[in-house]
């Protein structure tokens, strides 16, 4: 198992569709430049052009998305120099009240990548995932797809203060109340609830 497979195992271990969709053909990078005998440095600004980005059974539109500036150097032998960063706006809903928030992943990764080890070879650097290098590929898709994964924020609120919504009518809270009771109160207090029920009954 890499590591973005551990990764999203630990975060979501009851979903397994976290890849998502970003674009329907793979943006293929030619790396033989890099790894020839002048050892020409990649230096490239990829569109994304995704539109939508689907993983935990959820799609989450894609607001604005900067290009990825993408270096590739050559380092020693088949060892490669891979860097990168962008900036990515979804649209992902509240945790407690479902409204959809304006949410910023920055991207920014630096990867020391060695082509003679497999990709299914455990690597010094755990962050340091080869899924997206075959031959003399790399597929920008899936290196975005690995970074986006990374910065996934694990919670996201449309302010600090969020009141969440009605558990029983699914009344947003921020907006007005309910006439529904709380059922969610401690069970120890609910002496004292019964308590000034009957008194208002008086």
């Amino acid at each position: 198992m890499n590591f973005i497979n551990f990764l999203v195992d630990k975060l979501y271990p009851h979903d397994y569709n976290y890849l998502g969709t970003i674009r329907g053909d793979s943006m293929l990078l030619n790396l033989s430049d890099v790894l020839g005998e002048h050892h020409k440095t990649i230096d490239k600004k990829i569109p994304v052009e995704m539109k939508v980005f689907s993983f935990r059974r959820s799609s989450y539109p894609v607001l604005s998305a900067d290009p990825l500036l993408l270096k590739v150097e050559h380092v020693k032998d088949r060892e490669l120099l891979i860097s990168g960063s962008g900036r990515i706006v979804f649209e992902i809903p509240c945790d407690r009240c479902l409204e959809p928030v304006p949410t910023t992943i920055d991207l920014s990764f630096s990867k020391d990548i060695s082509l003679d080890v497999p990709n299914d070879a455990p690597s010094p650097d755990e962050f340091d995932e080869t899924n997206y290098i075959d031959g003399y590929e790399l597929d920008t898709e899936q290196l975005l797809r690995n970074e986006i994964l990374i910065g996934w924020p694990t919670k996201i609120l449309c302010s600090d203060d969020c009141k969440g919504i009605c558990n029983i009518c699914g009344q947003n809270l921020n907006q007005g109340t309910c006439n529904c009771e709380d059922t969610s109160l401690d069970p120890r207090m609910s002496v004292i609830r019964d308590l000034f029920k009957d008194f208002k009954e008086v």
